[in-house]
């Protein structure tokens, strides 16, 4: 296990490669066995660092949802990551939204579920039932992933690792929400579907049914391993569920619609 003071210098890379865009190398290559409980410490000292610029928290991401992610990634389990005020976009209906490209590095896009939460969860036994019981309501959201921390070596081409990514704050960047509210008990949210457009093209299509089945799996696996940790879902929180398509890669002037159906839409630039 990683002591206190490489935690704390791992943190502060992330920062500065986020503010300067110019992504570090992989943390798993310089520092042999690193380990995934390594990756969530460094997460949780860099969003300190960032709360202690005037940051403050207003939910969490969900990423590594989809069987096929575990698998590339090694993995058995999702990760999850850190939603500050300032990674928060709101669209408003039939708004296209502009969105800073100079924000992230190299921003990918994800379509999935928000749950708003208005009750708290807390770990370790919570039930699909109980999230949905406590969520006040679920609106479609984009993702907007990034990477302080570089995909693919510089060197040697090789892609990062899960803990590298649980370190770089599950790759979260921002979140755009802005569609309709929907009651969860009265919505069928595994048959929730969008349609991903990029510049007018459709580059993804998917149902929420992707996301372990059901979007409200992850909130209770969330909450459960938050409990080791002392911490809880709180009430107002948004919790994104996890992508139920491939992540786009997003270029300057790049426009997006991302059309829910009945559900709404979302659409947004980046300038």
């Amino acid at each position: 296990m990683f002591d206190d003071a490489l935690i704390q210098q791992l943190a502060l890379e992330l920062h500065q490669s986020e503010k300067s865009r110019v992504q570090v190398e992989h943390f798993s290559k310089r520092f042999a066995g690193m380990t995934i409980e390594d990756g969530y410490h460094i997460n949780r000292a860099w969003m300190q660092i960032k709360f202690a610029e005037g940051r403050t928290l207003i939910g969490h991401k969900i990423g590594l949802t989809s069987r096929a992610m575990q698998v590339a990634s090694q993995i058995d389990e999702p990760d999850y990551g850190t939603l500050l005020d300032d990674m928060r976009y709101t669209c408003s209906p039939g708004q296209m939204l502009d969105i800073p490209f100079t924000n992230f590095i190299v921003p990918r896009v994800e379509v999935e579920l928000a749950f708003i939460l208005k009750k708290e969860l807390r770990g370790p036994h919570v039930t699909v039932e109980q999230v949905l019981d406590a969520t006040d309501y679920v609106t479609p959201a984009i993702e907007i992933i990034d990477s302080r921390i570089e995909q693919f070596d510089r060197h040697t081409k090789v892609m990062r690792k899960v803990y590298d990514t649980i370190s770089d704050n599950a790759a979260n960047a921002g979140i755009v929400l802005g569609a309709k509210h929907v009651d969860p008990h009265t919505t069928d949210l595994p048959w929730c579907g969008a349609i991903l457009r990029q510049n007018g093209v459709v580059e993804e299509t998917g149902l929420a049914a992707g996301v372990q089945g059901h979007p409200a799996v992850g909130i209770a696996w969330l909450a459960n391993k938050l409990a080791p940790w002392g911490e809880h879902l709180q009430a107002g929180e948004i919790v994104l569920a996890g992508s139920f398509t491939k992540p786009a890669l997003a270029k300057l002037g790049d426009v997006f619609d991302a059309d829910y159906g009945p559900l709404g839409r979302l659409q947004f630039q980046f300038v």
